[in-house]
């Protein structure tokens, strides 16, 4: 089997992660300048099998469009034309960044961690992962 990579897009900054080969398991792979970013998975499924891209689809709490799908809308196109033999699939990503927060704090992270916003996006695209690998 191959790995399945979850994208948390941020106009500055994209968490990333990944599941293992079996896909059982979400980890966190790492957090990457957005501007960097198809540069880094182009390298990275070069490396890794990778059969599928989840990438967080913001929404409002009315299931309108959140105002950075303009800019993943952008960066999806550029995906899809850098990487075209792999699979996107958008998942709801509604609350990632507030539940990431919240498992830092049970996590025990002291207070000056939790304004760590790269491992924020980070946790948030394991979240998009685990809950996309738990409705599977």
């Amino acid at each position: 089997m191959s790995r399945i990579l979850a994208i948390d897009f941020g106009t500055k900054r994209t968490g990333i992660a990944v599941t293992d080969e079996l896909q059982i398991i979400a980890s966190g792979l790492t957090t990457v300048n957005t501007k960097e970013l198809i540069v880094f998975l182009k390298d990275y499924v070069a490396t890794e099998s990778v059969e599928l891209f989840l990438v967080g689809e913001p929404k409002q709490m009315d299931n309108s469009a959140s105002e950075s799908e303009v800019h993943i809308v952008k960066f999806l196109a550029k995906l899809e034309k850098a990487i075209p033999n792999i699979p996107i699939k958008r998942v709801d990503e509604r609350f990632t960044s507030k539940m990431a927060f919240q498992t830092m704090i049970d996590s025990g992270l002291k207070k000056s961690q939790r304004k760590n916003k790269a491992l924020i996006d980070e946790i948030s695209a394991t979240l998009i992962l685990q809950s996309y690998l738990y409705s599977k």
